[in-house]
């Protein structure tokens, strides 16, 4: 192995862990703002920390669905392919690895340049989505004919600019949902959420939310979010072990009995939504104040745009909703697929719940109880129809019978492979072309971004 290619590996490695990109932000942060030392050390390991207790939140949550997942298609003799990033990335890098972790580092680099000197004020965190996307564009754009040095470029501007303008896209939505909090979303299902909001928007009320349902005194113990994810999920999974039988569910249950083991993994669930929650405020309480260094210091106004999971403290109740709502949008168009003739994309649980959750909370933030119901189905609408239409382009790759779950790689996967079928090179450049006059022209999209002195100005 080179020095330089192993140098891209640490450096893919480090900056693909987003709970050391955060602490790196932090850092330059509080080093910007001139903090005492002490205040230094802890304001950069508190959002570490914190996103590793998300993470470890989250891993809980995904080792807990993969068995009601298993349930689901046993019990209801479900057939066909789950949206998983990780499987494609798997994959994809056997074939492109060093052109994938070229195109991650100069990403993450162009994101902070087009920060710095255009509108568009929003560094992207989640590194491990900036990796899942190298990836992806390294595939898309090599099947259109480029390769070598111009794939990396190309590549590589494509995700700093996406970084930077799918926070903008919908970032009049972000600041109804955290009620004005200096975060954007840093997530690539942004498009599903956004879209959520627009619905939530022209069919509800935002002064009908879903953290103002009325509960009688007797059921007030369900204003516990963590006691009533527990019962929600304690239903879904003993419904799908009774689906799927007690001799399958005691096959992946070892050795406990089948509707105990049902149990306990609903419950389980629920105590890795609780670390998530834990995490999220964690990261917030050194993140946002760390980041006034780099947005009065380095890059004027900048806006951290972070993981969907950090939204969800905000409205815990269209958590669950959206969750629920989303899965049942994504059986309702396996459903359709079916009747249609086309490939069955079963319902995805961990995209369904981060990202079905997230969207509930945005089309509450737009259309209350209405918005998070609706905003969430179309969601998981979207979750099954989009993965479908990528599938195609995934297959031409040598990827077949897998896709990419979230919102944002399905449509960047469609549009460029397919402007890459019909002009081949040119019509990637077409779309550079396009991107570029974006960043040049702001108000193209309003990103009405505020600093985050004035805001604190103005609310103190």
């Amino acid at each position: 192995m080179s020095f330089l290619t192993g140098l891209l590996e640490f450096l893919k490695d480090v900056l693909s862990e987003p709970a050391l990109l955060i602490g790196i932000m932090a850092f330059i942060g509080l080093i910007a703002l001139k903090s005492p030392g002490h205040k230094v050390f802890t304001g950069t390991l508190g959002p570490i920390l914190g996103y590793i207790m998300l993470g470890a939140g989250a891993d809980f949550i995904v080792s807990n669905l993969e068995p009601l997942g298993k349930m689901i298609e046993k019990g209801f003799h479900i057939q066909g392919v789950v949206p998983n990033n990780e499987a494609v990335v798997a994959a994809a890098q056997k074939i492109l690895g060093v052109e994938t972790m070229s195109i991650l580092v100069l990403g993450l680099v162009l994101n902070i340049v087009i920060a710095r000197f255009t509108k568009f004020k929003y560094v992207f965190l989640t590194g491990h989505h900036s990796f899942f996307m190298a990836c992806l564009l390294s595939a898309v754009l090599g099947a259109s004919g480029l390769n070598g040095t111009m794939l990396i470029i190309i590549g590589g501007f494509l995700l700093g600019a996406w970084s930077a303008i799918s926070p903008a896209i919908g970032q009049k939505y972000t600041m109804k949902v955290t009620d004005g909090d200096e975060v954007a979303m840093g997530h690539f299902g942004s498009l599903g959420y956004y879209l959520s909001a627009w619905v939530g928007k022209k069919v509800g009320n935002p002064e009908d939310s879903t953290e103002k349902i009325n509960i009688p005194e007797k059921w007030a113990f369900l204003r516990n979010t963590t006691i009533s994810t527990a019962l929600t999920m304690v239903i879904f999974y003993l419904v799908a072990a009774v689906a799927a039988g007690p001799e399958y569910v005691a096959s992946i249950s070892d050795g406990l009995s089948p509707y105990l083991f049902a149990i306990m993994s609903g419950l389980k669930f629920a105590i890795g939504v609780a670390i998530v929650y834990s995490g999220v405020r964690m990261i917030l309480a050194d993140l946002i104040p760390a980041f006034q260094g780099i947005a009065t210091k380095i890059i004027p106004n900048a806006i951290p745009a972070v993981d969907c999971a950090v939204f969800f403290t905000y409205a815990q109740t269209a958590v669950i909703i959206g969750f629920v709502f989303s899965f049942i949008g994504g059986v309702i168009g396996m459903l359709i697929l079916g009747v249609a003739g086309g490939v069955l994309i079963i319902p995805g649980l961990v995209p369904h719940f981060f990202c079905g959750a997230t969207a509930g909370i945005y089309g509450n933030a737009t259309g209350g109880r209405k918005g998070a119901i609706i905003g969430s189905f179309v969601n998981g609408l979207a979750l099954a129809f989009l993965p479908a239409l990528l599938l195609p382009v995934l297959g031409e790759l040598g990827f077949a019978n897998t896709t990419f779950g979230d919102i944002d790689f399905t449509v960047i996967g469609i549009f460029l492979g397919q402007a890459g079928n019909l002009l081949s090179v040119t019509g990637i450049y077409a779309v550079v072309a396009v991107v570029v006059l974006i960043l040049l022209i702001p108000n193209f999209i309003k990103t009405k971004s505020i600093s985050i002195n004035n805001y604190e100005d103005t609310n103190m």
